[in-house]
């Protein structure tokens, strides 16, 4: 996972996105904070493409010129696979570490 993609969900849980761990003390926790947000971009799907849009159309000067094509992976597609990491570390009593 590329770490601007990491970091929305890092960030959720108060980690660090270059180094870190979710311990299985911590990974019931985590999944529930990450299912709930998957929960809720789905409840507002639109919001989130309207600002894939406006990132894909606008340059770093603001302007509407130098359209890059819109990205169309949904939150809950990113997380999954992170997602099913917690899952497995929560169910059998692993850390998770990352950047070490």
């Amino acid at each position: 996972m590329y770490k601007e993609h990491a970091k929305r969900i890092l960030d959720l849980l108060g980690k660090d996105v270059n180094r870190g761990v979710i311990t299985a003390a911590e990974a019931a926790q985590a999944v529930a904070v990450v299912e709930k947000e998957i929960a809720e971009t789905r409840l507002h799907q639109g919001s989130d493409d309207v600002q894939r849009d406006i990132h894909a159309h606008h340059n770093d000067g603001g302007d509407d010129t130098g359209h890059e094509v819109m990205e169309v992976v949904s939150f809950a597609t990113r997380a999954y696979p992170l997602l099913e990491m917690m899952r497995a570390a929560r169910d059998g009593g692993h850390d998770l570490l990352w950047g070490v």
